[in-house]
């Protein structure tokens, strides 16, 4: 806080007697002194008659930072917050909502946080690679129990915060070890994905993914521009229900993006944020990491359990690496030899260094990863009874979603007469719709409807009701047709 210094001096006032202890202000040791002294260069004399004002101002060292601009996701809850309007909708953030729109806390959370209670589990720090029950049974859910990859011991998981720090920690690895690398990323992509590796000095460049004129895939675009690529590239992939879009690749275009992946020796990198809840079914949303595994490639995968469990303020995720099995190989054959030094790292398989050094980044960065998510996870998943009825609920909220979605297209469908094909919205997947409206259609959508919603047109399904499909049909249908 910058403070100010008066000082006021009488040029009347008569300053010549010297008491015992104190300086002679009109003698000229204090002209002397006063000439001495070093000048503030923040402080300004200001003359006003027979009185001198010295003004000292302490300028923050943090003059030179400026105001951030507002996040453009989370940006949209708070100006929704501030509006008043009844008929307001918030469609910006991606988090589940009942019928009535209200949060909802899964009952097999519940249940799992009263199992937790009961046991009396403490709160001691865990290791930097996390809880080792929740990275078992999370790295079985993403490529199944049974996978090569689990049982060659061939995965390195490592327990993240959320999804967005698993990215996180991805491309500090992508950094550190892969030096000039370059990550390409979809277009349009998740807000976040860019300021991840930003911050993380990555260099990326961006693939066609989205068809504006169709609203759908550009597939050719995609696969044209994954082609071009620098050979080693990254490519980050949306596991299921791309988000902006809501649209994904279909099983054989995902076999395609594979062999070309292949041929340009480029190494996947999935995001999945919605395995089980964009279809419902835990198994046909890590389709396409488990075609990329089971094809013996390389890949990193980035986990979150923010909307399959609701979990969004505990911050719990995963990033595997999956790697070649030619190390592991190479260990065995030493071992047999009767020729094993541990102490050399060479000899240790690959999942086993890449996991050392996730946390040695990870120390530094926050140290540990926290235990209640951790454990309602390892609760739910490795318990048969609580993971079936995980499964129930995810189809509940999944259905919701596609329920309400097939009533706003029903509802665009009937009061639009313009003839404007709608369909697009029951091809998209997950939680997401891409309208199509451009910026300054998504503005019109909350200035004079007080729907909420990211500019590039997106709206989180997970945030409308049934009773709310028509009004907002009535509010995409004025923008997308009055507002050019």
């Amino acid at each position: 806080m910058a403070s100010t210094m008066l000082s006021l001096v009488s040029a009347s006032m008569p300053l010549q007697e010297n008491h015992k202890g104190k300086m002679n202000l009109g003698s000229s040791d204090c002209g002397s002194f006063l000439r001495k002294e070093k000048r503030n260069p923040f402080m300004k004399t200001k003359s006003f008659g027979r009185i001198n004002m010295a003004i000292t101002v302490n300028a923050s060292r943090f003059e030179g930072i400026t105001m951030a601009p507002p996040d453009p996701i989370l940006g949209v809850s708070e100006a929704f917050r501030a509006d008043n309007n009844e008929m307001k909708l918030n469609l910006g953030v991606g988090a589940y909502r009942t019928e009535e729109l209200q949060p909802y806390v899964l009952n097999v959370v519940k249940k799992a946080e009263n199992l937790m209670l009961e046991r009396g589990e403490n709160k001691e720090y865990l290791p930097i690679e996390g809880l080792a029950a929740f990275n078992k049974v999370t790295a079985e859910l993403l490529f199944g129990a049974g996978n090569p990859v689990i049982e060659q011991q061939r995965v390195a998981t490592v327990q993240g915060l959320s999804g967005t720090g698993s990215l996180r920690l991805a491309a500090a690895l992508i950094e550190r070890y892969f030096p000039g690398a370059k990550v390409l990323i979809s277009s349009p992509t998740w807000g976040n994905h860019k300021n991840i590796f930003n911050d993380a000095r990555v260099p990326w460049s961006e693939y066609r993914y989205y068809d504006p004129k169709t609203v759908g895939l550009d597939f050719d675009g995609m696969i044209s521009d994954i082609k071009a690529a620098p050979e080693g590239s990254f490519v980050l992939l949306h596991g299921c229900a791309h988000n902006p879009t809501g649209i994904d690749p279909t099983p054989e275009q995902w076999e395609k993006i594979a062999d070309v992946i292949q041929e340009k020796n480029h190494i996947p990198f999935f995001d999945v944020a919605y395995q089980g809840f964009a279809s419902g079914s835990l198994d046909a949303d890590a389709s396409s990491v488990r075609l990329f595994a089971a094809r013996g490639m390389e890949l990193l995968v980035a986990q979150s359990y923010s909307k399959n469990l609701g979990l969004y303020a505990e911050r719990i995720g995963a990033i595997n690496v999956v790697c070649s099995s030619s190390d592991a190989a190479a260990r065995e054959e030493i071992v047999s030899s009767g020729f094993f030094r541990l102490s050399s790292s060479r000899f240790l398989s690959a999942h086993l260094r890449v996991k050392s050094q996730l946390k040695r980044i990870a120390r530094p960065m926050y140290s540990n990863p926290p235990i209640h998510g951790a454990r309602i996870v390892a609760n739910v998943v490795g318990d048969p009874s609580l993971f079936n009825e995980w499964k129930e609920e995810m189809e509940l909220m999944a259905g919701r979603i596609k329920n309400v979605r097939k009533k706003l297209f029903d509802s665009l469908s009937a009061k639009d007469k313009s003839g404007k094909d709608w369909s697009f919205i029951l091809q998209q997947i997950g939680m997401f719709s891409f309208t199509g409206l451009s910026n300054f259609q998504s503005e019109n959508m909350t200035n004079k409807w007080h729907v909420y919603m990211t500019k590039d047109g997106r709206i989180s399904l997970a945030g409308l009701s049934l009773a709310k499909c028509e009004y907002l049909a009535d509010a995409i249908i004025d923008s997308f047709h009055n507002v050019s």
